[in-house]
């Protein structure tokens, strides 16, 4: 059997004004894991290694994260170029044009839905976990004012300022924690993991100065998604009730009807207990779940 805790094998990709870095494991139908916040590949190390029995999947890091450079000084990214990255890297990885899956998380969901807006013809699914998308919020002021915010916070105080303005804005000190479910010890890290956490870090700067806005102030194109929600899951992270940017997902499931799925964890589940998020994603793949109406979250949801 073949070792899935390392990429098969790793390429370049030039695109328009960059360079990207993606690696590959597995055989079978091409599943695409996108990275959100300031990730890269490296955050999807342990659920590539558990879906790599299934389907082909590939990580990347996105334009002027880690290993991933740009042609020139970064400057703020807009989620329709990154859509193209990934129509283009789908045609080198999937040349034949065979079923095409992608996942994709916080930002890069916001992504996954341009993508799936501009060119369904190429994907099987897509699911999209919590984009942060401000004008689906219910107040969409509120939004827009806290994460920029967030960004004056970087530019006056740093990461840890920033990151310290995220939290206060997105958690309700009213909600009381979910009941009942015990927070797993995080695995011991690997040498490889800890250089990708080192990278994510690194991240942070850019994510925070230029895509943080530019992402969360996407609009979708709803009539588009609309046309396509036979392809379109939109998660839910179980715990995220309290979250500001959890609250998008059920208004777009409302407006395209999309199906409406809960996943492990909150916002960042993918990366809280990436064994248990890796299961549930292959389920919602493998349409074990999707019985119920759009619109509304399944197996226990709210």
């Amino acid at each position: 059997m073949a070792d899935r805790t390392v990429p098969e094998r790793t390429g370049h990709l030039k695109v328009p004004g960059a360079t990207l870095y993606y690696e590959v494991r597995g055989e079978g139908p091409l599943l695409l894991m996108m990275p959100g916040g300031s990730g890269d590949a490296g955050l999807y190390d342990r659920m590539a290694e558990q879906l790599a029995d299934s389907w082909t999947v590939a990580a990347f890091d996105p334009r002027g994260y880690s290993r991933s450079l740009l042609d020139g000084a970064p400057e703020d990214q807009q989620a329709a170029v990154q859509s193209e990255d990934i129509r283009r890297l789908i045609g080198l990885l999937s040349p034949d044009g065979g079923p095409v899956t992608v996942f994709g998380s916080s930002s890069s969901a916001v992504v996954a839905l341009d993508l799936l807006a501009r060119h369904p013809e190429r994907l099987h699914q897509v699911v999209a976990h919590e984009p942060p998308l401000v004008e689906l919020m219910p107040d969409p002021e509120q939004g827009r004012k806290l994460f920029a915010a967030v960004r004056e916070s970087f530019r006056e105080g740093g990461v840890a300022a920033a990151m310290a303005t995220m939290t206060e804005g997105l958690t309700d000190p009213e909600a009381e924690p979910p009941a009942g479910r015990e927070r797993r010890a995080a695995p011991e890290q690997t040498v490889r993991e800890a250089e990708a956490f080192q990278r994510m870090r690194d991240n942070l700067p850019v994510f925070l100065e230029h895509v943080l806005c530019s992402f969360s102030g996407y609009v979708p194109d709803l009539a588009a998604l609309r046309r396509a929600a036979g392809q379109l899951v939109i998660g839910v992270g179980r715990d995220s009730r309290t979250l500001l940017t959890a609250l998008p997902g059920a208004r777009l499931a409302d407006e395209t009807g999309g199906r409406l799925v809960e996943f492990p964890g909150g916002h960042t589940g993918c990366a809280e207990d990436p064994e248990a998020f890796a299961e549930r994603l292959r389920a919602v793949l493998l349409d074990r779940t999707l019985q119920g109406a759009p619109g509304r979250p399944l197996d226990g949801g709210r």
